[in-house]
């Protein structure tokens, strides 16, 4: 396929061409209109702001659902809680007995079993808290009242900061 324009044959010839056609784009001499602003430009007069009065929303109750959905989440966090606290002692017993023990024994399975049961118990303790932050970040949402909310949030997280505690602890006798 052959060029049929010459100047992009050539680009001597197009750089040439480009220069000319720049050139007409500057005036020299020329006096260009100043940027300040005109009197045309200017405000004048006031603007007058009248106060709004503004009243604070109302938060809406919580639902019937989910006064309901709380009161499950609430009942499910303290049976785990419970489970918990009923495997603790005999967790214990059983880290007590393969303290300094090696890994390769018996009781440190056994007490590895048991901690392993112990943070079973308290998944399903924090399983609750994660839907009480849904309900949490729902109610905030749809301008509901979250206070109920709030206190069931604190009271599940004050029982696995418990069971947290007790994990450490026991998890601290069994590495030493």
């Amino acid at each position: 396929m052959q060029l049929r324009t010459p100047y992009l044959r050539r680009p001597d010839l197009a750089i040439a061409l480009t220069a000319i056609l720049l050139s007409g784009c500057a005036a020299p001499g020329a006096v260009y209109p100043s940027l300040a602003v005109r009197d045309a430009e200017r405000v004048k007069g006031r603007l007058q702001t009248v106060p709004v009065p503004v009243s604070p929303a109302m938060a809406a109750p919580l639902s019937a659902d989910m006064t309901e959905r709380l009161t499950q989440l609430q009942a499910a966090a303290v049976s785990a809680h419970r489970r918990f606290l009923d495997a603790a002692p005999g967790a214990t017993r059983l880290v007590n007995a393969a303290a300094g023990a090696s890994i390769a024994s018996d009781s440190w399975s056994s007490a590895q079993v048991a901690l392993a049961g112990l943070d079973s118990a308290r998944s399903q303790a924090a399983v609750p808290l994660g839907d009480l932050d849904l309900m949490h970040a729902e109610a905030s949402l749809s301008l509901s009242q979250s206070g109920a909310i709030d206190q069931a949030r604190e009271s599940v997280t004050s029982m696995i900061a418990q069971q947290d505690t007790i994990l450490s602890a026991l998890r601290g006798k069994l590495a030493s």
